[in-house]
């Protein structure tokens, strides 16, 4: 197996950036480090070819993990000069003095250079011989476009139905359905039906099932079952297509080999005219539009209801060739499983497999390895971690990471690397999945001994294991000193406890203080109470999550000497009384999450975070103010803000963030949205006047004081806002008339607005609208109400309009509203659901209730709530929740 990501690419590409060798050439190892590159660029070389022979061979295997582990620790040593850099960043921030030499310690350039030329000495005798070993091997030098993806050749599949196919029949029914449909005269005389799914799920098997059905051989004339490998050429397709024609309508015809290209588009023409044919086109990988368009121009010549059947584990391919719908398939696991227990009828050979943690069934070269997981990954949270360990890569310098990161993620979805994907509101790139159980098992195999799960039978950690989860076995354990001996390489560490569980204090300590060069720090709902100030040594760490330690009540202040660090999670620590002042210093954090009982945070010094991509301040009770100059936040993209129910207003200069793409405001019932306040000073900006947000997502939910949306908020994003939610906001009347002028918007929701008694005209303007939803707005139903309501009192304007057509429907539950958005012959329904007429209330309260419980209401996405709210202020009561967690807490103990 050839891994996609060496670590000798990563290091080669360190040591090739013109960054380096301007910081290389200050710390006098330039030379070094030249000699370096060269033995690097010769071993790899003859990795490829290693990579291929090592299953083979358990010398080259253990070759590779000594260079793989070289690779890492030389990574490491490089990181040290990256920190450096750093370091003289911050150093020309502050003045040079006592004060720095108190933040720093006892650095200085002469001992850094002479610890630095010795480490880098010592990298280079390890790959010295490691490339003397490479000799012992006979490996050959070859080259290796490492972007080019390589799907290894399966063995031609024919059409022959396997004799143990079973629980399929409902995918069949379904294709065949599909298959046997004629199109209507008006689109083309051949469509295509992809089946989509990640490779082992019984895509070919569920084709195969079909090509072999008597009712298919009877539709069609003919039955083409061809394997198209990744190389989607064109002349061996009509190749391979017209020999089995011939086989099967022309027994006496000799096919000549040497036929050009006009000739066999010729040949094959006349082969199929006329003739209603079936094509079933096997593991299908090439993703070139131009190659499809040119190939499918070939089969256009069959008769009415001819059908191309694709088998692919590529969305995009499905996305190209596909015409209809198909289906992705399930996995064979019973299949699978019957295979491995099967002959065996000893109740301990069962219960092995139930109780295995990771199922290590052995399988066959086909057979399917399911080990369930259900581990739930958060799309940002992962991109993240991705950035942590500089996995993030791109030929385009100005990309922005977390842009690559979602691209990377959205390229494994593609592929069904992730499955039980959960999307968050409309347009929010928010969601969440679990990882397939397939390719967990690549997953492990990939990594091997690099990551280790700790649990209560680990007696040590082997050396070469780089990514750490110690699980809740591990929480209160007082015997570490042994388990926690050598965790120098170690990169990654994960805390996972259960509820009722505290992490020892102790234990985090010493994992922190022997982990020289980790990266990421995952302390997540681990109770500690205390934060170690052992974190300040942590200078290579990118990534530290201290998120839901709800008894942490200050920062050590060494966490600002963390000048790597470029996510900081601190969500849900309600007991934070502030941040450390000198958190401004963390000069290359992207995204800050908090909480904290602060009343304002003017000193925190987040203004001065000029890295900032992303800013989330949640349940915050406390806070009233934010801080001015927020505008300092030049690159922020993302700005949250949730649950902090006496925050007042907005800093005025929020105006001016012109990097700003996303806005989440929710549950803050004092927010004033209007910015009356002038900026001092405004006038002399010359240049504000074209600095506006650029916002590309608006979700608004439950601002009580929301009348209407202010004009900064959407002033400078008629081209760019692509979606608007509003939602829970009691007091919002109206949405602005320049509405019809947003060019680029695609979701507008609106939801439980009770005095939203209108829309816009000109509406119909919205000629990207693809969804609409508005719920929960009775003033508007009761517009909307037939037979009172006419056309022109909901559209003033629609009904002289050709491009809009308003159809209302009245039912005994709630009003819809249709309408249909014609432009350039594409037409775009857009159903809109507005809850019933007042009169209707009579009949609901009639009905049995759904809930028997008083504060217990469902939310219109239909889950379901406990709350109390103050019908004077029209604001929920926050002791509720605190009464809802003691009544919890007395019923179920600490595991509430």
């Amino acid at each position: 197996m050839v891994e996609s990501f060496f670590p000798i690419e990563k290091l080669l590409e360190k040591l090739g950036s013109s960054a380096y060798e301007e910081l290389l050439l200050f710390c006098g190892v330039k030379n070094d480090l030249h000699k370096l590159k060269e033995k690097l660029t010769t071993v790899k070389s003859v990795v490829l070819d290693a990579e291929e022979k090592q299953n083979h061979n358990r010398r080259l295997s253990d070759w590779l993990g000594k260079l793989k582990d070289a690779c890492y620790d030389a990574e490491d040593v490089l990181d040290e000069f990256e920190v450096e850099d750093q370091r003289r960043q911050v150093m020309k921030q502050r003045s040079i003095g006592r004060k720095f030499r108190n933040f720093f310690g006892s650095s200085n350039p002469i001992a850094f250079r002479f610890r630095m030329g010795h480490q880098i000495k010592k990298i280079r005798e390890r790959f010295d011989e490691i490339a003397k070993l490479s000799g012992e091997f006979n490996l050959i030098e070859r080259l290796d476009d490492h972007r080019r993806v390589v799907h290894k050749e399966r063995e031609a599949t024919q059409p022959n139905v396997p004799p143990d196919i079973i629980g399929r029949d409902k995918d069949r029914e379904k294709i065949i359905e599909l298959l046997m449909q004629t199109s209507d005269g008006k689109s083309e005389t051949v469509s295509v039906v992809p089946i989509v799914g990640i490779g082992g799920l019984g895509k070919t098997a569920v084709a195969q099932l079909v090509y072999n059905d008597q009712r298919v051989k009877e539709h069609f004339e003919l039955k083409i079952w061809i394997r198209v490998f990744e190389d989607f050429g064109e002349r061996q397709i009509m190749r391979k297509i017209m020999e089995l024609i011939i086989e099967q309508i022309m027994t006496n015809y000799v096919f000549q080999g040497d036929l050009n290209t006009h000739r066999l588009q010729q040949i094959l023409r006349d082969c199929l005219n006329g003739k209603r044919y079936l094509l079933v086109m096997d593991d299908v990988w090439n993703e070139d539009p131009e190659a499809w368009r040119n190939l499918k121009s070939l089969l256009l010549g069959g008769a009415n209801g001819s059908k191309i059947l694709v088998t692919t584990r590529s969305r995009k391919v499905a996305s190209i060739m596909g015409t209809r719908g198909g289906t992705t398939g399930y996995n064979l696991q019973v299949r699978t499983l019957g295979s491995v227990l099967c002959g065996k009828t000893d109740k301990r050979d069962w219960e092995f497999v139930r109780d295995n943690e990771i199922w290590q069934l052995e399988q066959m070269e086909r057979g399917i390895l399911p080990t369930l997981r259900d581990y739930q990954f958060y799309g940002d949270s992962l991109v993240q971690f991705w950035m942590a360990h500089g996995l993030l890569q791109s030929h385009n310098k100005k990309e922005e990471l977390e842009d690559i990161g979602m691209r990377y993620l959205k390229e494994l979805l593609s592929r069904f690397f992730f499955q039980d994907l959960s999307f968050g509101m409309l347009g929010m790139e928010t969601f969440s999945f679990k990882m397939h159980d397939l390719m967990h098992d690549l997953a492990q195999q990939v990594a091997k001994d690099e990551f280790l799960v700790v649990n209560s039978d680990c007696q040590f950690i082997p050396k070469r294991v780089r990514h750490l989860s110690f699980g809740a076995a591990n929480a209160s354990r007082n015997d570490f000193s042994s388990l926690l001996s050598d965790l120098g390489r170690v990169r990654t560490i994960f805390f996972s406890t259960d509820d009722d569980d505290k992490t020892s204090q102790s234990f985090v300590e010493s994992c922190i203080s022997k982990s020289q060069f980790l990266r990421v720090l995952d302390l997540s709902g681990s109770a500690i109470e205390v934060c170690p100030r052992e974190m300040g040594n942590l200078k290579h760490t990118r990534y530290l999550d201290l998120s839901k330690n709800y008894k942490i009540k200050k920062l050590p202040k060494s966490i600002c000497e963390l000048q790597s660090l470029q996510t900081l999670n601190l969500a849900g620590c309600l007991e934070l009384e502030e941040l450390p002042k000198d958190i401004r210093y963390l000069v290359n954090l992207r995204l800050l999450a908090l909480t904290t009982k602060q009343k304002s945070l003017q000193e925190s010094g987040i203004r001065s975070l000029g890295s900032l991509r992303c800013l989330s301040i949640s349940s915050c009770w406390n806070l009233e103010h934010l801080f001015e100059e927020i505008d300092q936040l030049s690159v922020l993209r993302t700005l949250s803000i949730e649950s902090c129910p006496r925050l007042i207003s907005l800093p005025p200069a929020i105006k001016y963030l012109s990097s700003l793409e996303n806005l989440y405001l929710a549950s803050c019932e004092s927010l004033d949205l209007n910015l009356n306040m002038e900026m001092e000073g405004e006038g002399s900006h010359h240049d504000r006047k074209n600095t506006r947000p650029h916002l590309r997502r608006v979700f608004i939910k439950e601002i009580t004081q929301l009348l209407e949306l202010p004009q900064w908020l959407l002033q400078g994003s008629t081209d760019t806002l692509q979606n608007l939610l509003i939602l829970g906001c009691p007091n919002f009347m109206a949405l602005p008339e320049s509405l019809r002028n947003f060019e680029a918007l695609e979701g507008l929701v609106i939801g439980n607005c009770p005095k939203l008694s209108s829309l816009p005209e000109d509406m119909h303007h919205l000629t990207t609208l693809k969804s609409l939803a508005i719920a929960g707005c009775p003033a508007l139903s009761e517009r909307c109400k037939p037979p009172t309501a006419s056309l022109g009192e909901v559209q003033p304007n629609c009904r002289d309009s050709e491009n809009i057509i308003l159809n209302v429907v009245q039912n005994r539950a709630s009003t819809v509203l249709m309408l249909c958005f014609k432009v350039t012959s594409i037409i775009y329904s857009l159903r809109v659901v507005i809850d019933a007429p007042d009169e209707g209330k009579e009949k609901k309260t009639q009905q049995v209730r759904k809930n028997v419980y008083r504060g217990i209401r469902q939310r219109p996405w239909e889950k379901w709530a406990a709350e109390i709210r103050d019908p004077y202020k029209g604001v929920r009561v926050w002791q509720a929740a605190r009464v809802y967690a003691d009544v919890a807490k007395n019923i179920r103990g600490n595991k509430a």
